[in-house]
Parts: C-alpha cells; sequence; structure tokens
C-alpha cells in the first residue's frame, strides 16, 4: 500500500492546524471587526484590515464551492487535472485579491498627503518589522503558489519572480500616484517578488510543464 495518501493527509492536517492556530492568534482583532462585518456595514469592515482578513477567512467555504462547478464543467469536456486547473485558478484569485486591498487601504491623509516614493534597497526593511516583512512576502504568495499550477508558460521561478515583481510595482505605482498616503517602497517589491518565488517552489511538484495537457 502506497504510502502517498497518508503522507497528503499529514500534510493536509497540518496546514488546518497551522490555519487554526493563526486564527486563533489573532482571534481579538477579528472579534473586533466582527459586528461591523456581520451587520452589513462593509465600509466599517473592509475598510479595516481586520475586517478583510475576517472575510476572507469566512469566504473560504465559498471560494471552494466556486472551484466545484469549474471543475464539474471540465470533467464533463474531458479535461485533464480538471480539479486542480480549477483550485489553482481559484486560488490565485482569491489568495490574492484580499492582499492587494489591504496595500491599496488608503490612509488617513489619502488625497491630501503627496505621494511618497523610497527608491533605495533594504533600508526600508529594519522598520517593518518581523509582521512588515512576513505580510510583504505573503501579497503574492498566493499568485506564486498556483500560477505554475495552472500555466504552463509560468512553470519557471524566475518568470514567477519576474510576475511578482510587476504586479508588485503595478501597485506601489498605484499608491503613489492615488496618493494613499502610502510610502512606494523599493523594499515591498522585492519581498513581494521574493514571497512569490518562494511559494512557487513550494507548489513545484504539480507545475503544469506538460503543453500537451
Amino acid at each position: 500500500m502506497s504510502t502517498l495518501p497518508w503522507r497528503r493527509i499529514v500534510l493536509i492536517a497540518v496546514a488546518v492546524v497551522c490555519l487554526a492556530g493563526a486564527v486563533f492568534a489573532v482571534r481579538g482583532p477579528l472579534l473586533m471587526a466582527a459586528p461591523a462585518c456581520l451587520a452589513g456595514r462593509w465600509h466599517g469592515c473592509l475598510s479595516t484590515e481586520n475586517g478583510v482578513v475576517l472575510m476572507t477567512l469566512v469566504g473560504v467555504p465559498v471560494a471552494v464551492l466556486v472551484a466545484w462547478p469549474l471543475a464539474l464543467r471540465r470533467r464533463a469536456a474531458g479535461v485533464r487535472s480538471a480539479w486542480r486547473m480549477s483550485l489553482a485558478e481559484v486560488g490565485m484569485a482569491y489568495g490574492t485579491v484580499p492582499w492587494v486591498w489591504l496595500t491599496l487601504m488608503p490612509g488617513s491623509g489619502a488625497g491630501v498627503v503627496p505621494g511618497r516614493l523610497s527608491l533605495v534597497p533594504l533600508v526600508d526593511l529594519v522598520s517593518m518589522g518581523p509582521i512588515g516583512i512576513g505580510g510583504n512576502l505573503l501579497v503574492f504568495a498566493a499568485l506564486g503558489f498556483f500560477a505554475p499550477i495552472r500555466f504552463t508558460a509560468l512553470a519557471s521561478t524566475p518568470r514567477i519572480l519576474a510576475l511578482g515583481a510587476a504586479c508588485s510595482t503595478l501597485v506601489e505605482t498605484a499608491q503613489y500616484v492615488f496618493q494613499l498616503d502610502r510610502v512606494s517602497s523599493v523594499d515591498d517589491v522585492l519581498l513581494n517578488a521574493t514571497g512569490a518565488a518562494l511559494a512557487a517552489l513550494a507548489s513545484r511538484r504539480w507545475w503544469r510543464t506538460d503543453p500537451a495537457r
């Protein structure tokens, strides 16, 4: 009997435990945002970081249900790896949009404070702290993880690194152009791209490398 299913079960169990532990660690801030979100006060919910994180967690089952009909449709059409492709598409979108929303969330001086640039590499890393660095690594991690699974043309770490850098540059440019009271930093681009590349390496065994599929 193959040990592969048991390995998958163990990996899934570890992932669930890690996710549950993360949710438990931030349960206080999330519960603070819960009244506004549950009451449908979307401005008070989705305009806060806690509210966005809470709604993202709550919407995970919905994202899985969205992948279900996509996979069934592909299976009916005779597409191989229908579930993997469908989950990759949903994972790319659902795992990236909330992070981009957070990075484009305006500050208190939005529209008043001029855009600020920080173009010297590694200068801002000191002031970010572990949470800031970790958050930047996760912004395009879902994109880096799922994109090479879905698209053969992106099944390459350098390409995912370039994709993460390009997407991050667009976000930082938007922060500056729309005067969102945020610092557009080259260190953010470096961390975002690095996070995408590391996530791509984590999913390498599932990359879609056969163009004929």
